[in-house]
């Protein structure tokens, strides 16, 4: 019972992915969406596929993954909180 409910839950979550992917792509092609927007969601993505290359692994891949978005956010918090008090 346990394993039907998980390979349930999976199967649903892929499924909301490709959803979610195929409105993003009909997003891009009615015009709504530009690709900067659409590459920035795709960041984590490359991300982890180098890593994994790299690493090999996926547990350590997404540990990696996840730090270095994590420190990516921090900087640009940083960054944009500077940016304001200078006036840069």
């Amino acid at each position: 019972m346990v394993a039907i409910s998980v390979g349930l839950a999976f199967g649903l979550l892929a499924l909301g992915v490709l959803t979610m992917f195929g409105a993003g792509i009909r997003s891009l092609a009615l015009g709504k969406q530009d690709f900067k927007r659409i590459g920035m969601m795709a960041v984590p993505f490359v991300v982890f596929g180098i890593s994994y290359g790299v690493f090999g692994e996926f547990a350590k891949s997404a540990i990696f993954t996840a730090a270095l978005m994590m420190a990516a956010m921090i900087l640009s918090i940083a960054f944009t909180g500077l940016r304001g008090t200078f006036k840069f």
